[in-house]
């Protein structure tokens, strides 16, 4: 390769592009030729031709001009470029396409995407939180537990993670049933218990406070287990 042959290469520059574009030009609805296309459109753009003719795009592709037309069309109806009017400091006017509407899509995309997974996540979590309860009652969840637990979700805006902790808190203490549950959380959110660490370090203190039964004269003193912190009587 001679050198005027790099030359040429390297004044070709580089074209950059949302990584996103690539992996979701499917979801927007784009085949690989209409996302072809747009690459096209914008190489020109970065290389000062804001408007090329569908014969100047169609030589840089494996379709007709008359196919770059309609593709052309095609993408300007559903909302993925526009053409946009100009005019030059010397007050001749001109068209450009702009893929500001494509930019925007994907911004959607990712948005929509993020609420989605989001969706899903708290779907399985919810799932998964009535398969604890199961698992440490033994038994199928009645509707009126059911119904509290969906209460607890949709009304007081518990975390599953923060409901879990207290269905543990309850199977420590000997006490499993939904009301010693729900004076947990109610406790919980009163003082502003929003994570497990929080949960956790609200339940030592409690601990902390309380006095362990002393050791009896004929029997040596060792320390008894800390009783846990009875909710149901506050």
């Amino acid at each position: 390769m001679m050198k005027s042959d790099l030359l040429d290469w390297l004044k070709e520059g580089n074209l950059t592009l949302p990584g996103a574009l690539l992996t979701e030009y499917k979801n927007l609805k784009l085949n690989e030729q209409e996302l072809v296309l747009l690459l096209q459109v914008l190489y020109f753009s970065n290389k000062g031709n804001e408007f090329p003719t569908p014969t100047e795009l169609s030589a840089r592709m494996t379709c007709s001009s008359f196919e770059c037309t309609e593709m052309l069309r095609t993408l300007v109806q559903k909302g993925f470029i526009n053409i946009v009017d100009g005019a030059s400091a010397e007050g001749i006017r001109y068209e450009s396409y702009s893929l500001q509407p494509l930019w925007e899509k994907l911004v959607d995309r990712f948005a929509t995407k993020g609420k989605e997974e989001a969706a899903k996540l708290n779907e399985r979590e919810e799932t998964d939180l009535y398969t604890c309860f199961e698992k440490e009652f033994g038994r199928p969840l009645s509707p009126f537990e059911c119904e509290t637990l969906g209460m607890w979700l949709d009304d007081d805006h518990h975390d599953p993670v923060i409901i879990k902790a207290a269905l543990r808190e309850s199977v420590i203490s000997g006490k499993l049933n939904f009301r010693y549950i729900d004076r947990i959380l109610f406790e919980w959110k009163k003082n502003g218990i929003k994570t497990i660490e929080q949960a956790k370090s609200y339940g030592r203190k409690f601990r902390q406070h309380q006095t362990p039964q002393k050791a009896s004269n004929d029997e040596r003193a060792v320390q008894k287990p800390v009783p846990f912190y009875n909710w149901l009587e506050q």
